[in-house]
């Protein structure tokens, strides 16, 4: 299978998490991909997540009940572990769906409300940072 480029940013959907044109930035220092998500409610065996967001575009109140997720240790550029929630989902590059786990965190104070690592673009993707939005732009 040969590789697909994407730029260093894109614009993606997320149809299991009632989540279309979203802004993303590759991100290949990171492994894990992230997403913002503004609230997090752990009842029982349940995770009940709030997807809602006054900064990012396109995140309007949308809340998604998972009963599939666990939770990790991210470490941040800066050495920081965070232990986040994880879950699966998926995405939508070049009008073809892929399985993306995402971790869950308040990014309403970063530019991008997603992140995609290095875990998900790996054996499928080039980032080519001097190109934007390659994916959306074939839509």
């Amino acid at each position: 299978m040969s590789k697909k480029i994407l730029g260093r940013t894109d614009i993606v959907d997320f149809p299991n998490l009632e989540l279309f044109n979203i802004d993303v930035k590759m991100d290949t220092g990171a492994y894990t991909s992230t997403i913002h998500c503004s609230k997090i409610i752990e009842e029982g065996s349940t995770l009940r997540c709030i997807f809602n967001s006054n900064t990012h575009k396109n995140f309007g109140k949308t809340e998604i009940v998972f009963d599939t997720f666990w939770r990790t240790d991210v470490k941040s550029s800066n050495g920081y572990k965070e232990n986040r929630y994880k879950i699966k989902s998926d995405v939508i590059f070049f009008g073809k769906t892929y399985k993306i786990n995402l971790t869950l965190s308040t990014r309403d104070d970063m530019k991008f409300p997603v992140l995609i690592g290095r875990q998900f673009l790996k054996q499928k993707f080039i980032v080519d940072v001097d190109l934007i939005n390659v994916s959306f732009l074939k839509k």
